[in-house]
């Protein structure tokens, strides 16, 4: 595949199924076509302080490659109503949630004591409205998705992208009782320039950390009871307006602990799903920031360890394209390891294996999105 995050879809492709989809619900077009709403995301230096690193293995993927436009999600369940939408200006293909009600992913059951969620959410440059609701939750029965509310384990925060800085509120449930609760302000969450804006929660026990862009918003130490089994997330809108409304996407669930100094010099290889890159491009996601701090980390405090840097992708595209992108997206990450890290470049070699190696099936979201990885391996 030509992106780490998901396929590129041509700027004619979609105009038309924007102005397809806007016969039903009211206007889906956020930018004019053609517009880079990338070229307004964060750059990777803006990032300095941002110290995310995502699971040790993708087990959950949705970037609803699979649905048909025009459609619920399948592998979805909700009270309220949305449709899989192409947006013009953005790749790829959106969740719009165009009813009040609430979202859940059924494909994800199981959230342990370590894992992170990630996700783009974007909403129109004139937005208005009411917050996004996203909370892990702890259900008895996983098919009995109306009582998330009121369920005894969770951890909640709300999501509300304002012209030039948006909020958020936090709040926990533990033990049938409410707990922590909390509420703040954040430019990450500027709505004017149109950018997503990517969101990343990480449960360590019972800490949960969340992100908005570059920044660390939430940092709770007890945010999650001891004995919490959280298994599903929900997202969940109390009102809704098809003209502003709330589009996700790329949802990505990781499991694991991240241990990158055991990984390179005990086992010889450190292998990262979390430095992602722009499509068809060798240009460094920002977010995948912490990620390339971890080695950097690494590189730092063992002088003489040396390191090959290799390049991986899934099956989707052309196998040489792949080859030739996986190759320069290695150096992409020797370059930011120089550059950004200072870490001396002889002692790191790059390769790029495109698709010719995979750790996972290719017939699943979750399987490519294992598939699509940086390797650190010792020399």
């Amino acid at each position: 595949m030509r992106t780490q995050t998901q396929r590129s879809i041509p700027t004619a492709t979609v105009v038309l199924s924007v102005a397809i989809v806007a016969g039903c619900y009211g206007p889906a077009v956020l930018h004019s076509a053609g517009q880079d709403a990338g070229a307004n995301a964060p750059g990777f230096q803006a990032y300095s302080k941002f110290d995310f690193v995502p699971g040790e293995k993708v087990v959950a993927f949705e970037d609803f490659s699979q649905d048909a436009i025009g459609s619920f999600p399948a592998r979805w369940n909700t009270d309220g109503s949305g449709e899989i939408v192409t947006v013009a200006g953005k790749t790829g293909r959106w969740l719009k949630l165009t009813r009040p009600g609430f979202f859940t992913p059924e494909f994800i059951t199981q959230l342990p004591d370590n894992f992170t969620v990630e996700f783009d959410v974007t909403v129109p440059p004139t937005f208005e409205g009411r917050a996004l609701v996203v909370a892990l939750v702890q259900l008895e029965d996983l098919k009995l998705a109306a009582d998330w509310r009121t369920a005894p384990e969770s951890f909640l925060f709300t999501v509300l992208p304002g012209t030039t800085e948006g909020s958020s509120e936090m709040s926990s449930r533990q033990n049938g009782d409410s707990a922590a609760a909390n509420q703040a302000t954040t430019p990450q969450l500027a709505a004017k320039n149109g950018a997503p804006i990517h969101v990343a929660v990480w449960r360590q026990r019972q800490r949960v950390r969340v992100y908005f862009n570059q920044e660390k918003l939430w940092d709770v130490p007890r945010g999650l009871a001891a004995s919490a089994k959280p298994n599903t997330i929900f997202f969940s809108l109390p009102e809704a307006d098809p003209e502003l409304a709330y589009y996700i996407t790329n949802i990505r669930v990781a499991t694991g602990e991240p241990d990158t100094r055991n990984k390179i010099l005990t086992d010889g290889k450190w292998i990262s799903h979390g430095i992602l890159f722009d499509v068809n491009s060798d240009r460094i996601k920002g977010e995948s920031y912490g990620s390339v701090k971890e080695i950097a980390a690494v590189l730092t405090e063992n002088k003489d360890l040396k390191i090959q840097i290799v390049g991986h992708t899934d099956s989707d595209g052309d196998d040489a394209a792949n080859l030739d992108l996986s190759k320069r997206r290695a150096a992409s990450v020797k370059a930011a390891l120089a550059n950004e890290f200072k870490i001396d470049a002889s002692r790191m070699e790059t390769d790029g294996k495109g698709e010719s190696q995979p750790v996972d099936s290719n017939d699943t979201p979750a399987g490519k999105a294992n598939n699509r990885r940086v390797e650190f391996i010792r020399r």
